[in-house]
């Protein structure tokens, strides 16, 4: 390494103002929805420069996309339990434990303001998509490795996390283990 080149530490300065910009936009959907803030507002609760924020993410919507699927990504990663069954049960109740946590609504309207908002938006809502279809499907394909009948990412979507979703959004929770049992059930 070169005396002008500085190693990066995992978990350094870096991740410290990425977790507090996170926290901030979370706290901010929290308190006043999606679209009711600025950078400035990010940057100022989380103790940075708007210009860091701009630096790193690009943009709002960029940060938003970067906020949920880090989000969904920590909180729900896609489990290999060595069964589809073991699979999707596990991280249906990963994914319900996510979105009825203490922030959990804020990370459902984010997710859904990313998927109507203007044209931007939509490519970052189009990014959290495909990320975690992406990371969906390569579960769905190891069953079908293992020899399992797996359904499509769709289904899994359509009968899995859809319903959860639209409980949460509409306040009819909680989630509980036999109401996912269920829909894996049903799914599968």
């Amino acid at each position: 390494m070169s005396e002008g080149q500085r190693a990066r530490r995992p978990g350094g300065r870096s991740a410290r103002v990425a977790a507090e910009v996170h926290q901030a936009v979370t706290a901010l959907i929290s308190e006043r929805g999606y679209g009711n803030f600025t950078v400035g507002e990010v940057a100022a609760r989380a103790g940075v420069a708007d210009s860091s924020i701009y630096r790193r993410w690009g943009s709002l919507e960029t940060l938003l996309s970067d906020v949920a699927l880090t989000r969904l990504n920590a909180q729900s990663p896609m489990p290999d339990t060595g069964s589809l069954a073991g699979d999707l049960r596990a991280y249906a109740a990963n994914v319900a434990r996510e979105i009825t946590g203490p922030d959990g609504l804020a990370v459902v309207r984010l997710a859904v303001a990313l998927s109507n908002k203007g044209q931007q938006g939509l490519r970052a809502g189009d990014d959290l998509r495909a990320d975690r279809m992406r990371q969906l499907q390569s579960m769905l394909d190891r069953a079908q490795e293992r020899g399992e009948q797996a359904p499509d990412a769709y289904g899994v979507l359509d009968h899995i996390l859809a319903p959860m979703y639209i409980r949460v959004w509409f306040g009819m929770v909680p989630l509980t283990p036999d109401y996912i049992d269920g829909l894996v059930d049903r799914l599968l």
